[in-house]
């Protein structure tokens, strides 16, 4: 059956060069028809209780409900103003870059649908919060939001509605910090990337101390299409509770690296088997990270698990940003860890002390048994800051993130550190 777009919608724009659409080319494809339904047939709380009833799920790694989030923002003639809606395009959780290949693919997509957003919520000014690293997607944004201006779906009384809404790109300096929403605001206040104490949230009181939401590329760009086809077109893209599709990506050793826009609920089987064409000749499968490098190893036993919230989070893992990163056989996973601990380590934000310390720590002793220098103590050592470090005892979830790979290849790959350990090398060597 030939898809029309109505089963991808986020990437049935996407051209195989990545030349994205002109503002002309994107209206005859349907686009900007969402702006015009919301603004002329709905209302605000209209939009947001259609979202809510699609169950779009943050994309960014939480996983909370979209509509939900947005009703925490105060409405009515008494509100704060003005309201800001943020787009979170800084993309720094290692292994992901589904939002890059949708703003270079396809930034019409993610205009309008933070135009429909910033309407739900009664947002009058909005940010795309992108990396500096990520030149290409701000220079088609830029030209896009120009295009929309241009066309009338971005500034004072769009479409006669009398809604206003100016759009801004902001280049940020790129730390992981940002990925946590206050350590965001922060930034864009020209502050320190540290995260603030909650509450008050940022629906109540976020940028500039006025109400404001902050969402993921890809949470953003589906909502244009719910409000075009309904709730219950959008739960039935999906193969679990969990609403619409999911851009499932994949590194590491497989034959076709990449990323797919695929049923949400899809099996990592599937994902890796099908659509990444398998391991390359001569490795094996050993291990997976399922959504970036703050998140717990799953194994072969767990392939056949829905890559959704709820599923991957019973077996002790989360579905993250939906990137997997492979482990194979011919990798050391102690390597691997010390790797992924040495990142998080220099993008903690040095704000509480178990982050600031105990990530160093970890690193050192990583680099201790990976070098043949680690006793059996290291493990004890390893394993009480995957609890020091964990949820409840850090100002944010950086840390905890940091562990959770961690603590799951401590559990998985125990043998691979003990030979270290007593072998006084690292066998891969």
């Amino acid at each position: 059956m030939t898809d029309t777009g109505m089963e991808t919608p986020l990437t049935k724009n996407i051209r195989d060069d990545r030349t994205p659409m002109t503002i002309d080319e994107y209206e005859r494809a349907g686009g900007y028809q969402a702006v015009r339904k919301a603004l002329s047939d709905m209302s605000p709380k209209d939009v947001q209780s259609l979202v809510k009833e699609a169950n779009l799920k943050g994309r960014g790694g939480a996983g909370f409900n979209t509509g939900m989030k947005w009703g925490f923002v105060p409405m009515g003639d008494d509100a704060p103003q003005p309201k800001y809606l943020v787009a979170n395009a800084d993309e720094m959780e290692p292994g992901t870059f589904k939002d890059r290949l949708l703003m270079e693919g396809d930034p019409h997509s993610l205009i309008e649908g933070m135009i429909c957003a910033a309407y739900a919520i009664g947002a009058s000014v909005s940010y795309i919060f992108i990396r500096w690293a990520y030149h290409l997607s701000a220079g088609r944004l830029r030209k896009a939001i120009a295009e929309a201006y241009e066309k009338g779906y971005l500034g004072k009384n769009i479409l006669g509605s009398g809604f206003n809404l100016d759009m801004y790109v902001h280049v940020s300096a790129g730390r992981y910090m940002c990925g946590e929403e206050t350590g965001l605001l922060n930034a864009m206040e020209g502050k320190r990337a540290t995260p603030r104490a909650k509450p008050p949230f940022p629906q109540a009181s976020g940028l500039w101390g006025k109400p404001t939401i902050v969402q993921n590329v890809e949470t953003l760009c589906n909502v244009q299409h719910i409000i075009n086809n309904g709730a219950d077109w959008f739960r039935g893209l999906s193969k679990t509770d969990d609403g619409g599709t999911k851009i499932y990506g994949v590194s590491g050793r497989v034959n076709r690296p990449g990323a797919w826009e695929l049923p949400m609920g899809t099996t990592a089987r599937e994902i890796i088997e099908e659509h990444a064409g398998g391991m390359k000749d001569g490795y094996r499968f050993r291990g997976m990270l399922p959504g970036g490098a703050s998140t717990d190893f799953m194994i072969d036993e767990h392939l056949d698990v829905p890559m959704d919230y709820g599923e991957i989070m019973k077996i002790g893992s989360r579905l993250g940003t939906g990137t997997i990163i492979i482990l194979d056989d011919r990798t050391c996973p102690v390597g691997m860890l010390e790797n992924l601990e040495h990142f998080f380590a220099q993008e903690s934000c040095g704000w509480c002390t178990p982050c600031r310390d105990g990530l160093p720590w970890t690193e050192k002793l990583l680099h201790a048994i990976e070098e043949g220098e680690g006793e059996p103590a290291d493990l004890d050592r390893l394993e009480a800051h995957c609890t020091w470090l964990g949820p409840g005892n850090t100002f944010c979830a950086l840390a905890p993130g940091a562990v959770e790979p961690l603590q799951s290849g401590l559990k998985y790959f125990r043998d691979d550190f003990e030979r270290h350990i007593k072998d006084k090398k690292c066998p891969w060597r």
